[in-house]
């Protein structure tokens, strides 16, 4: 009796941790995420200040180039990127607006560059849990089909099949859980990418 409940409570975890990516899958079986993919995030959608493409390389400003790594990296708190970005522009004088779009021109690519990285490891990840979804559907069967024909013979395989299916029930419980938060990260770069944008924005 016990079993059953295991067997029916796999299959419904399946079926419910499936339900919120069935929107998505139309436009991309692979994508896991209630949220749909986006693409590269563009400079019209989270900056308004100058043109960054006439600005020039934003790596050959080392200065620039390091506080660009500094603000995009998720270690710097968003709340350290004012004292940041006032030490900065107090010391651009007259090459500010120039300057200061050459940290945002990095900024943003270093972000897209991350968000591309999870986006990847997203739909790797999202492959890994349908794979082993499969791999609980077959033990599941094995543990069905072993006791439906009440083979007393082997107990210890029946055991060992119902603690196998139990351990990857409960890894794929915890991997679904932490998925929907590792899918919130490109929203979190997108919005770290306007909120920086804005604050440089403010001191052109």
């Amino acid at each position: 009796m016990k079993s059953t409940a295991l067997i029916g409570g796999a299959v419904a975890l399946l079926v419910g941790l499936a339900a919120p990516a069935l929107a998505n899958q139309a436009d991309d079986p692979d994508w896991p995420c209630a949220q749909r993919r986006t693409g590269t995030i563009s400079a019209a959608a989270v900056w308004s200040g100058p043109d960054l493409a006439a600005a020039g390389r934003w790596d050959d400003d080392s200065e620039a180039a390091a506080l660009a790594r500094k603000l995009a990296s998720r270690r710097t708190p968003l709340t350290d990127a004012d004292g940041l970005l006032d030490e900065f522009a107090a010391k651009a004088g007259a090459e500010k607006p120039a300057r200061l779009t050459h940290v945002f021109a990095g900024v943003l690519d270093l972000i897209n560059s991350e968000r591309d990285r999870v986006l990847v490891g997203i739909v790797r990840y999202a492959q890994g849990q349908n794979r082993l979804a499969d791999k609980i559907r077959t033990e599941a069967d094995k543990v069905s089909d072993a006791e439906e024909s009440k083979d007393v013979s082997s107990p210890d395989a029946l055991e060992q099949a119902q603690s196998s299916l139990k351990w990857d029930k409960r890894i794929f419980d915890d991997r679904s859980h932490a998925l929907s938060y590792v899918c919130e990260t490109p929203i979190l770069l997108e919005r770290r990418a306007f909120e920086i944008g804005r604050k440089i924005e403010q001191r052109l």
